[in-house]
């Protein structure tokens, strides 16, 4: 028996489709087949600074994994296509928030793991000074005072999934213990995994004074001496092996910027920027205990702190009110409060040039964009960061995220 395929005949009198029209088609389906690539499956993510160094470097062009974690649906459906928050050439918002969904997650490969590089949006940008938008408008107004701030910058909100996308380390998954002394990182009372592209100042001890070529090759940067002449200097911590075996040298530790007990100066204060309860800084740090979905915590006026935003603005809780050391939900006295979502802890490789968790606090799961997957392009950009060669980066080209860290 044979089988008849049908094919269907063209009509010689149907009049052919202009050139513009045929364009059009295949632009739209592009652009429709690219926004659905990026927002199910992988994005591309461009690394802004240096924070991430040496791990990931300035200008390294990386895809993003949607999958790894699942993908998550837009809180605002009506936007530009391919376009995040800021229209281009023209400025203004990319989309309209006249439509809002609520936070929806398709199922992915897993959850988010310790170590785990990470893009997510930036918590505190809910709220942003747009002259610049990237940076932290309660930032803006611990140091300069809200007065100042609202009267010569242009302020607005943002959605979550228009918040801007950071990058960082997770180094603390729901439930862990967050420390950190003399700049080393404690995870649930262990030193956490130190990773061999991880930058820190060290204090170097002993007569010697490191080369030029030996710090080019090491990526060593030299800070200056502290006030009992000791060299610190900028490196990985694949380099202090090597500068340990120098002659000369007779010791290699991290240094703190600021001692323990001290938060410093204002602009160097860390979450949860209550000083009186609080006097943590970026090297001298907790503890405290990332939350985790379902676990309550008991209120007091000592640790509100560290929970006032999660309550407040991340579990929406319009109706959560502090009066005289008492707490309210809807006008009833609460003691106690249990989490909605997980909370994930983010740091970034270069502990001593990352604005991370440590000054603007916890990252909720619903602020998760994606893993950071494979580099497929990077090239130095020749502005003088002493971290990054100028050129093409070759060696990083096609490599994963995983291989670079090693």
């Amino acid at each position: 028996m044979k089988l008849a395929f049908w094919k269907k005949k063209k009509d010689p009198n149907k009049p052919k489709k202009p050139i513009w029209r045929e364009w059009l088609d295949a632009a739209v389906f592009a652009i429709v087949a690219a926004t659905i690539i990026r927002m199910f499956f992988i994005e591309a993510y461009t690394i802004p600074t240096g924070s991430m160094e040496g791990t990931l470097k300035v200008n390294d062009y990386l895809f993003v994994s949607k999958m790894a974690y699942g993908a998550r649906l837009p809180n605002t459906p009506l936007s530009v296509p391919l376009v995040h928050n800021t229209m281009p050439i023209f400025g203004g918002k990319s989309y309209s928030e006249a439509v809002k969904w609520g936070y929806h997650r398709l199922p992915g490969f897993g959850k988010v793991k310790r170590n785990d590089i990470v893009v997510f949006n930036f918590p505190n940008n809910d709220t942003v000074v747009l002259e610049d938008p990237a940076q932290d408008y309660y930032q803006y107004v611990r140091v300069q005072g809200r007065e100042q701030v609202w009267n010569t910058k242009t302020i607005i909100t943002r959605p979550v999934d228009k918040k801007e996308n950071y990058i960082k380390r997770c180094v603390g998954i729901p439930g862990d213990k967050v420390e950190i002394k003399e700049g080393v990182l404690y995870i649930n009372d262990k030193i956490a995994d130190l990773h061999p592209h991880q930058r820190i100042d060290y204090l170097v001890g002993g007569t010697a004074q490191l080369s030029a070529d030996f710090m080019e090759e090491n990526f060593i940067v030299f800070k200056g001496y502290t006030q009992n002449k000791e060299a610190v200097y900028d490196m990985e911590y694949s380099a202090v092996d090597k500068v340990k075996k120098v002659a000369g040298v007779t010791d290699v530790k991290p240094f703190s910027l600021i001692p323990a007990g001290n938060p410093g100066p204002v602009d160097y204060w860390t979450f949860p920027f209550d000083t009186a309860n609080f006097k943590w800084n970026q090297d001298n740090y907790g503890s405290m205990i990332v939350p985790a979905k379902g676990t309550t915590v008991q209120l007091n006026p000592q640790n509100i702190a560290l929970y006032r935003r999660i309550i407040r603005v991340y579990e929406n809780n319009p109706g959560f009110v502090e009066k005289d050391n008492q707490f309210f939900m809807d006008g009833k006295a609460i003691t106690a409060y249990t989490f909605k979502m997980d909370y994930y802890w983010m740091m970034g490789d270069n502990r001593h040039g990352s604005a991370d968790s440590r000054f603007w606090g916890f990252v909720p799961e619903d602020h998760i964009v994606g893993k950071a997957s494979f580099v497929w392009l990077s090239y130095g950009n020749g502005d003088g960061n002493v971290y990054n060669s100028k050129g093409m980066r070759w060696g990083r080209i096609f490599r994963t995220v995983g291989n670079l860290e090693n």
